[in-house]
């Protein structure tokens, strides 16, 4: 009680004149920043290449020491430093980082739970948090995806409390692929379907040993197929895709097959 008294006696005796100092201890950090990011901005620009990342990696940790220390100089203008309030500042940060850190402990928890039953693993392929690519590392953070583009993503480990994980490959070197294929609706399925099958059956990645299924379905716009089939290595799925595609689009060209043309069939019905 004693020191709530106190700490509101000091804040009661503070004048424009502290208001004005500690804006302008603001103010210069701000400016101090500005200058030190642009100076390491420049000599990054002028440093060897593989020096350039090295430098521009200490921008946020100056900005960061630039900060701290304004704070550290704010702070006594609008609390006296005595040792009680320096408990009781010490106490209200420590609230408020459990707070603000309240998320990055789950993420933790997360992390260790995905390591403990092992939902994934690097090298697996999966869809965690909207984002689907190859596990690079697995941190009690966050978890590394590299996607199809090699753009690397970094998730965090909350998303498994919240959303589900697809994994297309569960520690497995091979996973099913799909190529679609629309077509117009007047030709002979049967032959479609076997037709497809064999591009499949004789592609060069295809993994050995494994079937091949072709999935028929109507729409109202023509036939869907889907030709399904297992690749030898995970990170071949979209050449094995596109050499599905391509290769199945020329062997229905040469059956004298149409594709389908949904929004020029729409476009047709709107003018009748």
């Amino acid at each position: 009680m004693n020191m709530d008294l106190a700490t509101w006696a000091h804040l009661e005796n503070l004048s424009w004149e502290h208001m004005l100092l500690a804006l302008t201890v603001l103010v210069v950090a701000r400016v101090v920043s500005f200058l030190l990011r642009g100076l390491l901005r420049r000599i990054a620009e002028s440093a060897s290449p593989h020096l350039r990342l090295s430098i521009l990696r200490t921008m946020p940790i100056v900005r960061l020491l630039v900060g701290v220390a304004a704070l550290v100089i704010i702070v006594p203008i609008f609390v006296e430093p005595t040792f009680s309030n320096a408990v009781a500042v010490i106490a209200s940060v420590g609230l408020a980082l459990a707070f603000a850190f309240k998320d990055y402990g789950s993420s933790l928890v997360a992390g260790l739970v995905t390591v403990l039953e092992n939902n994934y693993q690097p090298g697996d392929w999966i869809e965690l948090g909207g984002v689907y690519g190859e596990v690079k590392s697995i941190e009690l953070r966050a978890t590394r995806i590299v996607t199809a583009d090699d753009t690397e993503v970094i998730v965090s480990n909350s998303q498994i409390w919240s959303g589900s994980i697809a994994n297309a490959t569960s520690g497995h070197r091979s996973l099913l692929c799909v190529a679609e294929f629309y077509l117009h609706p007047d030709h002979d399925a049967v032959g479609v379907r076997s037709r497809l099958a064999q591009i499949a059956e004789t592609s060069s990645y295809l993994k050995s040993d494994t079937p091949v299924s072709v999935i028929v379905m109507e729409e109202p716009w023509g036939t869907k197929y889907r030709l399904k089939a297992y690749v030898k290595e995970s990170r071949d799925q979209f050449l094995f895709i596109t050499d599905l595609t391509v290769r199945g689009k020329a062997a229905l060209r040469g059956m004298g097959i149409r594709f389908a043309q949904a929004p020029y069939a729409a476009t047709g019905q709107g003018n009748d």
